[in-house]
């Protein structure tokens, strides 16, 4: 990148990694540092935020390059000119970092927005399901098309019954560029993952991919 993001601005991606959704911009000087138009466009102009202005207060949200930016941060050094508060910030990143590492998670699979723990806030209507499968993949995966289990997707879509889950996934599968997947190395397979399989036909499925 050639402009430097500064610890206030890395502070506030950090925030929007948390709440993981559009934060309206008044929010964030709630929840960490303000954010000001100078800052604003320049994160913009980095690609790490995207900017909703058809509402108001406008809502700023992290782009896939904002969550990767973030998830380099975990772990990482603390940015030039870090206060003493920075250096504390990512003492306690490098705690979740090293629990990440252990337990083969990515930040994305971690921080999801407070209204997912409601059943009462799942969209409505056909495909709505299939829509958030697809969004909560995009956050997770490492990679278009890379396997998630799904025993982590279902994790993420606690709030969705199980029934309704194992149907939005098999209709999903018939789209051309989703595969669900069984688990070639069986010993691999934990419990929760054994819970997790969508049964297709005869087949036991743990892994999901999406293409695009």
């Amino acid at each position: 990148m050639s402009e430097i993001v500064t610890s206030s601005e890395a502070a506030i991606l950090l925030v929007l990694m948390a709440e993981a959704r559009a934060v309206p911009n008044p929010d964030l000087a709630l929840l960490g540092p303000k954010l000001a138009k100078p800052s604003r466009d320049k994160l913009v102009r980095l690609g790490l935020v995207e900017i909703d202005g058809s509402a108001r207060p406008i809502t700023v949200e992290l782009t896939d390059r904002g969550w990767k930016y973030c998830s380099d941060l975990v772990g990482g050094q603390p940015l030039a000119r870090a206060t003493g508060s920075d250096r504390a910030l990512f003492t306690v990143l490098a705690g979740i970092d090293r629990w990440l590492d252990r337990s083969e998670l990515r930040p994305a699979e971690i921080f999801f927005p407070r209204s997912e723990q409601s059943s009462d806030t799942i969209p409505a209507g056909p495909g709505a399901i299939e829509s958030r499968i697809r969004a909560t993949y995009a956050r997770v995966a490492r990679q278009p098309g890379s396997p998630v289990r799904l025993s982590r997707l279902r994790a993420q879509l606690s709030d969705v019954p199980r029934a309704e889950l194992d149907s939005a996934l098999a209709r999903l599968r018939r789209a051309p560029d989703v595969s669900l997947i069984p688990e070639e190395n069986q010993k691999t397979l934990t419990d929760d993952d054994r819970e997790a399989a969508v049964v297709v036909g005869n087949q036991h499925n743990h892994l999901l991919a999406i293409e695009k």
